[in-house]
């Protein structure tokens, strides 16, 4: 074995930053080589296999004599970031012209004052201890730090960051990701760490391959903790662990990029009582538990949650998340195969501004949605939009399936009593080779001269169609205004609007509230329809060369013919 080198030694060459993982020798090969583990994951000739051992990171092997770069304390990397003479020339581009710099030798000056920095971040600079030699203290140099970054550096253990943070009495946020500690849940330098790390508030972990125990023991250490990031540490599951330090403070969980696959594997986290905001962002979660086992309820506490870039198909998942999180207000769930368009005749999605109202419409709780706040009449708009989306799905099975389609939408029983049952139009389905089915039987009713029918080809276009019209009511094509009634209903546009949007209950109204004008207004011409809440959907088939039979749909349309 190198006499200079061990393994789990932290290691710089030409900026790159590396790990050990083994010393010895390679089959093929004379000499002693070190296996070391890359930082940057697209790094390396290897895969990071080794005697059947895999590393999640690329991997090379090199020689022991390869010059390392120097490593160097954080006083050290604090000078050279902030209070070094030998700032290279700076040049500012605008279009191609070197730009007159004002005011960067003011920041510098303000820079090198350290012992006034209150965000110091020194991300990369080969940092491997606190101090060296006869340097001056942290607290002596830098005591008003409040955040402090010093990941993807050469530390070995957390003893240096320790040491770091006992000086800083103000520090609140500390990032140490990308970083590779040996031997944590041993590590002497966590025993008596309390004082130094009482009043971190927030700290990053991410990238750092602990696993979940190891994590929580660093994040238990800090009796101020309310928020804590622990992402892309590769991740499958957490189990339960001692969150007795962390259940009354921590609010907040960053777990992205991990590899979860079900929310059940985040069953412990249920014990984390004050837990306000969840982030799940860029797993492989598909379902709420794998089949046959049972999905945690978590803490009502929790109003957020983040499950964007996931891999979760079917709107069951959705209709399962108010049971699952009570208390939830918040939503991102963008980026999911269920947001993705579909054509069919399912209560599902064909855009995503689809996908946005049947989100809104399923979960009654929600205030915001991807980070779009959710007024009440967003919410009305969209669970009158789901009802009749439904209700497609209902004309599209025989009347002794309803009952099973009912059950796919919680929400439908709640929803109809408030907007009213929707009307299910089922229709008889033709043979596609017969020539019925390529003919669509249109009712023109035109206002005094009555109401004529006729059977005309999709393939039509709508100037032929104005023909026909025409010559059933002797009038003139061109002169004629053609408007097809779908027989569905709209929401009232502006029905809520009355004051401006608000998400807040207590700005909403109900129906009693609205003043008698707007909802005479609103009751115009509904036909029937609930009071205030819908109108009729109509379409006006524009002058052009597209077939009728993309204008409407099925085989049956009724079209008012009005003269100019």
């Amino acid at each position: 074995m190198s006499p200079t080198h061990h393994v789990g030694q932290r290691l710089s060459f030409d900026g790159a930053i590396c790990t050990v993982r083994y010393i010895g020798e390679v089959t093929g090969t004379t000499g002693t080589w070190l296996g070391v583990e890359w930082d940057a994951q697209h790094r390396g000739k290897h895969d990071g296999s080794h005697k059947g051992v895999r590393s999640p990171t690329a991997a090379s092997f090199v020689r022991p004599t390869r010059r390392a770069d120097t490593p160097q304390s954080f006083i050290a990397a604090l000078h050279e970031k902030y209070a070094s003479d030998n700032h290279p020339d700076t040049q500012i581009y605008f279009s191609g012209k070197v730009a007159e710099e004002v005011g960067f030798d003011k920041i510098r000056r303000k820079q090198a004052q350290l012992h006034d920095l209150e965000v110091v971040i020194v991300d990369g600079l080969r940092v491997a201890t606190a101090r060296q030699g006869d340097e001056r203290s942290v607290r002596e140099t830098c005591p008003s730090i409040t955040h402090l970054d010093i990941s993807r550096n050469l530390f070995e253990t957390l003893g240096p960051v320790v040491d770091v943070c006992r000086d800083l009495d103000d520090l609140r946020r500390l990032s140490i990701n990308g970083n590779r500690f040996n031997g944590v849940l041993t590590d002497e330098a966590l025993f008596d760490c309390g004082p130094a790390l009482k009043g971190i508030q927030e700290l990053s972990l991410g990238d750092t391959l602990l696993d979940w125990t190891e994590l929580c023991h660093i994040a238990s250490k800090c009796a101020s903790l309310t928020s804590l990031v622990a992402g892309s540490n590769y991740l499958p599951a957490l189990p339960p662990v001692d969150y007795s330090t962390l259940t009354t403070t921590l609010t907040n969980l960053n777990l992205e990029f991990n590899d979860f696959t079900t929310l059940a594997d985040l069953s412990s986290l249920t014990e984390l009582t004050a837990l306000r905001s969840l982030i799940l962002k860029g797993n492989r979660i598909t379902d709420m538990a794998p089949p046959g086992t049972s999905a945690p309820t978590f803490s009502p506490s929790v109003y957020y949650l983040d499950v964007s870039y996931n891999e979760i198909k079917d709107w069951s998942f959705v209709d399962r998340l108010p049971t699952h999180f009570p208390g939830l207000t918040g939503l991102r769930l963008t980026h999911n195969p269920v947001y993705e368009p579909t054509i069919d005749a399912d209560a599902k999605a064909s855009s995503s501004e689809d996908a946005h109202m049947l989100t809104i419409a399923r979960i009654a709780s929600l205030r915001s949605l991807n980070f779009t706040t959710i007024s009440a009449s967003d919410r009305a708009n969209a669970e009158m939009f789901y009802l009749s989306r439904i209700a497609k799905q209902l004309a599209s099975v025989p009347e002794a399936a309803e009952e099973g389609v009912k059950a796919q939408h919680p929400r439908y029983a709640e929803l109809s009593d408030i907007y009213g049952e929707p009307d299910v139009i089922r229709r008889e389905e033709v043979n596609p080779s017969f020539l019925e089915a390529r003919l669509v039987t249109v009712g023109f009713h035109c206002p005094g001269k009555g109401r004529k029918t006729t059977r005309i080809p999709r393939s039509f276009d709508v100037y032929t169609v104005k023909g026909i019209a025409g010559k059933l009511f002797g009038l003139p094509p061109l002169g004629l205004r053609l408007v097809w009634e779908t027989g569905e209903w709209d929401p009232v546009a502006g029905f809520y609007d009355l004051d401006g949007d608000s998400s807040s209950e207590d700005d909403e109204l109900d129906v009693d509230e609205v003043p008698d004008e707007i909802m005479q207004g609103a009751n115009e011409d509904t036909d029937g329809a609930k009071p205030g809440r819908w109108v009729k959907r109509e379409v006006e088939l524009k002058d052009g060369p597209r077939q009728l039979g993309y204008c409407v749909d099925g085989l049956d349309a009724t079209i008012r013919v009005e003269e100019r």
